[in-house]
């Protein structure tokens, strides 16, 4: 009997098959916020690198603007003027190499400040993370998992389907290619499950025609596609020191 048999059906993600491409980013671009002020600065709305942002006593907003991220809080006027973001940029770079298998069997980093370790790009699927995904079209879909002590094997069932392919991590390793006899379609959730002691996540796919290459820029397209657990990564990985 499949893994996925009498899995209730949780509630559905807000995710669709459809692209969006916004405009181009004019520069910052607010990637979370929450407190008082968070319906003046929405996910996704930019502020131009000029501006001041003014924010209540419990705000925090946090705003990806010139190639890093940078978290304001608390009451007062903030100004966005940011210092050199050189560090956040060779983050960026790297989150963002589409590497070759052979390179990319190792390489996962830890948090900053923190002995979690970290999915290292951008277009690797957290088999841990639910969400919808967005990818470069045409890329071959990988896997990643943080902990590589020893071999693990999870199913992968589509939407409607009990039927499960699997997929297995050798010990040591951090990725896996996608199993599941065909490239994932857009907007199918697809529920992957390790099976012991875990319930399944479910994740979407969006594919992207074309990458911005800018970081302001790719947040903004995956905000709008609704790719969250990606502008979240982002956000951790380029956040510059005030």
């Amino acid at each position: 009997m499949s893994w996925a048999k009498g899995i209730l059906a949780g509630t559905a993600l807000a995710a669709s098959a459809i692209m969006f491409t916004p405009e181009p980013a004019e520069a910052g671009v607010v990637v979370s916020s929450s407190g008082p002020s968070a319906g003046q600065y929405p996910v996704g709305r930019q502020i131009a690198s000029s501006a001041t942002i003014t924010l209540r006593d419990g705000d925090t907003v946090t705003i990806l603007e010139n190639g890093g991220t940078r978290v304001f809080r608390g009451a007062g006027s903030h100004s966005l003027g940011s210092a050199s973001a050189a560090s956040s940029n060779r983050a960026f770079a790297s989150l963002t190499t589409q590497r070759a298998a052979a390179r990319a069997r190792t390489g996962a980093v830890r948090s900053t400040g923190s002995t979690e370790v970290s999915n290292p790009s951008l277009w690797y699927v957290d088999v841990a993370r639910p969400g919808t995904v967005c990818l470069p079209a045409g890329s071959n879909v990988r896997l990643w998992r943080a902990d590589t002590q020893a071999a693990s094997t999870y199913a992968i069932a589509a939407e409607g389907s009990e039927a499960a392919t699997s997929v297995t991590f050798p010990a040591g390793e951090m990725l896996a290619g996608w199993a599941a006899g065909s490239a994932p379609a857009p907007g199918t959730a697809y529920r992957i499950g390790h099976g012991i002691n875990t319930g399944p996540v479910e994740v979407r796919f969006v594919f992207l025609d074309q990458v911005p290459e800018a970081p302001e820029d790719l947040a903004a397209t995956l905000i709008s596609n609704g790719c969250m657990v990606q502008v979240e990564q982002m956000s951790a990985a380029m956040m510059t020191t005030e």
